[in-house]
């Protein structure tokens, strides 16, 4: 018995040192929401065939040709999003670690792309690649279509064209980032993002739609979420709404859970590339998200606003700004489709950070682009968290 106590002490000692040993200075009491981390876009995304990169170039505009197309309010909403001219291959040109690397270099945010694939096999056979088989090209990136072939979500960002990936199905992804938590007991908490590809854009010869989104898929999703974590260690709307008449307003009055509860857990959140409604279908069946596994991009004056994704923190500044000083979670990015990196340029990233998103997502948690590239993102003071500038600005004084 007493081998056993001294067994159980060495181990919570353990756990109690890991959880020291991230973000230390920071206190327990700290909310969710009154911390900053560093997060990673399309987190699995490994490297597009320069082939194909050269092909689309020749198929698709500029972003500043696009945009100078455009009626005078789309024009305004697509600067916001794509601020910057740059090509097709330009925007693509980024690769990321395997999720466990980017977790080892303190990355706390990671984002996966998922797409429906009830029958198994719709992304094994890419259009690009047969084309460019067809003309001869034998030097082609590896992929192999076994990895895709069972039924289940897969991750990747464009059916066809931009395939590769480092973990090319949602369970295998989700496997990834627990063993990584399982190995480093009281990290801080991991924000998980969910990008549910509801609209493919078939854009080449052969081109095959992808298999819908549904109200099932979204079903399957927290279903292969909960298939891959205990429950207790997924930090969910209902977690934060409590005895809160919404999870608004749980959010408003300060609901979310401290750093000290959260530590060891993860947290789901669920967008689109389509607008704060993109995912609605998300609430059938679960008004306010009552029962969701993850919260949802939405807006100020939603039942379910708790999350919010506003890339362009430099555009909207004041609006990221408020919506974190009214206590929403806020995603947003340090930079934006390569620009930022190509030009050297960290305003972007300074400005982000200072404007307080707590998630501040890059495509360059190393550095990039090519050999003796310097632009290089981190949180200030090279930090795994700190206090939020906005949501807690006097926590570190």
């Amino acid at each position: 018995m007493t081998r056993v106590l001294m067994l159980l002490a060495a181990s919570a000692a353990i756990a109690t040192s890991a959880a020291a040993a991230e973000a230390p200075d920071l206190s327990p009491d700290l909310k969710i929401n009154q911390i900053q981390v560093l997060g990673t876009h399309n987190s699995y995304h490994a490297a597009v065939d320069p082939h194909i990169l050269t092909m689309m170039d020749g198929k698709l505009p500029s972003m500043g040709k696009i945009v100078a197309s455009l009626p005078e309010a789309a024009r305004r909403q697509f600067l916001i999003d794509h601020p910057n001219d740059v090509t097709f291959s330009q925007a693509l040109d980024y690769v990321h670690p395997t999720l466990t690397e980017q977790l080892d270099l303190g990355v706390r945010g990671l984002e996966i792309d998922v797409n429906p694939d009830p029958l198994g096999g719709a992304y094994g056979d890419p259009a690009a690649y047969r084309i460019l088989r067809a003309q001869g090209v034998t030097d082609l990136l590896p992929f192999d279509p076994a990895t895709v072939a069972a039924p289940g979500l897969k991750v990747l960002h464009m059916p066809d064209v931009d395939f590769r990936s480092t973990c090319p199905t949602f369970k295998r992804c989700l496997a990834e980032i627990r063993t990584w938590s399982d190995r480093h007991p009281g990290h801080v908490p991991i924000f998980v993002m969910i990008e549910a590809k509801v609209k493919s854009f078939p854009i080449l010869p052969g081109s095959k739609p992808a298999p819908p989104f549904t109200p099932e898929t979204y079903d399957e999703i927290d279903r292969t979420i909960l298939e891959g974590f205990p429950r207790d260690r997924i930090i969910t709307p209902d977690d934060v709404r409590g005895d809160h008449p919404t999870l608004e307003s749980a959010v408003l009055a300060g609901g979310w859970p401290t750093l000290g509860t959260s530590r060891g857990k993860v947290m789901f959140l669920l967008m689109t590339a389509t607008g704060h409604d993109g995912a609605a279908a998300y609430l059938i069946g679960h008004p306010g998200l009552k029962g969701r596994v993850a919260f949802m991009d939405s807006q100020p004056g939603q039942a379910h606003a708790a999350f919010i994704l506003d890339d362009n923190a430099v555009a909207r500044g004041d609006e990221v700004r408020d919506e974190v000083r009214r206590g929403y979670l806020v995603r947003t990015r340090s930079d934006i489709e390569t620009y930022e990196a190509r030009i050297n340029d960290l305003s972007r990233a300074r400005t982000t950070f200072a404007n307080g998103g707590q998630i501040v997502s890059t495509d360059y948690e190393t550095p990039g682009l090519a050999p003796g590239a310097t632009y290089v993102v981190r949180l200030p003071g090279g930090l795994v968290a700190r206090c939020n500038p906005v949501s807690a600005p006097d926590c570190g004084k």
